[in-house]
């Protein structure tokens, strides 16, 4: 029997399952639609879309480097629930998305979703079927991959998975010396969250807005004109310190800047050394959360 347009429309309209995986049930069923549905249920499919419309804010990140050190991948996985994120087949698949990510180097999210894994399913099949198998919706959010061509990319990955942060350093120096380096800035990134590398990367629009800020503030307080260009000027400064990395204070010694530990660092091994690339994934960032009673979501479920 032909598998139409419309008869997968039909039977997607019947079950909320993804369209290729309606098509694929009509296929193995000869175009019977109640077959069909059935073969999605037994599946897990028919429910697993049903969960798409829930907000996923929870889940875990990872960062993972290739054996030659030379590239690494941040990505993150979201869940509905902290309890889900702590699972451990679902940790696995989080830790299968990020070698997805290095070791194909999809251009998007969506590219990475159609990579097929060894089982030869892809990752977006695979995913459904967690989805299915563990009860609550799950979404691949994002990935970032950094590339060095001398050096090293060093991971680190805090809380068991709330924070990852990969940064790439450029050099021809030690590769231990760099490994050290380089775990000490991840931690800085991971503590600290800068916007930029260095007062170089700042985007101009970014100073714009601030000087703007910080003048609104200044004559708020009532400080006087003529003195408020120079007083904005030293409060921004201060403030580029706080979000650029390299004049950041070094957590693990507040008297040096962390553009003074990179120095001393590269004077140690006599090699320079450029951090090329940083990139740090907190859990749910920029994500709105539904802030709904448990134990109400519960009797919801349960129909009471």
């Amino acid at each position: 029997m032909e598998i139409t347009a419309a008869l997968v429309k039909e039977l997607r309209e019947k079950t909320n399952a993804g369209m290729m995986d309606c098509k694929k049930a009509l296929q193995e069923t000869a175009g019977d639609i109640e077959k069909a549905i059935d073969y999605l249920r037994e599946k897990g499919l028919s429910k697993a879309s049903k969960k798409s419309d829930r907000i996923a804010a929870e889940g875990l990140t990872c960062a993972l480097v290739s054996e030659c050190g030379k590239k690494g991948v941040v990505a993150e996985v979201n869940s509905e629930t902290d309890f889900v994120a702590k699972n451990e087949e679902f940790r696995n698949f989080v830790e299968v998305v990020a070698k997805t990510a290095l070791n194909n180097e999809p251009a998007d999210v969506e590219a990475l979703k159609v990579e097929k894994l060894e089982d030869g399913k892809t990752l977006q099949e695979t995913l459904t079927e967690k989805i299915a198998k563990i009860g609550e919706n799950m979404s691949i959010r994002r990935f970032e991959i950094e590339k060095v061509n001398e050096g090293r990319v060093v991971s680190y990955i805090h809380a068991g998975g709330k924070i990852s942060v990969i940064v790439a350093l450029e050099s021809e120096g030690d590769k231990g010396a760099l490994e050290v380096l380089g775990k000490d800035l991840a931690m800085q990134v991971a503590a600290m969250n800068p916007k930029y590398i260095s007062t170089d990367d700042v985007d101009a629009d970014y100073i714009a807005h601030e000087r703007e800020v910080l003048i609104a503030q200044a004559l708020n307080e009532g400080k006087p004109q003529n003195i408020v260009e120079k007083m904005v000027e030293g409060r921004l400064q201060k403030e580029l310190k706080e979000v650029c990395l390299l004049e950041q204070a070094f957590v693990k010694d507040g008297d040096i800047t962390v553009k003074k530990y990179i120095d001393n660092t590269a004077k140690n091994i006599g090699k320079s050394i450029k951090v090329s690339g940083v990139q740090r994934f907190e859990v749910g960032e920029g994500i709105e959360k539904k802030s709904e009673n448990f134990a109400e979501e519960v009797a919801k479920q349960i129909g009471k």
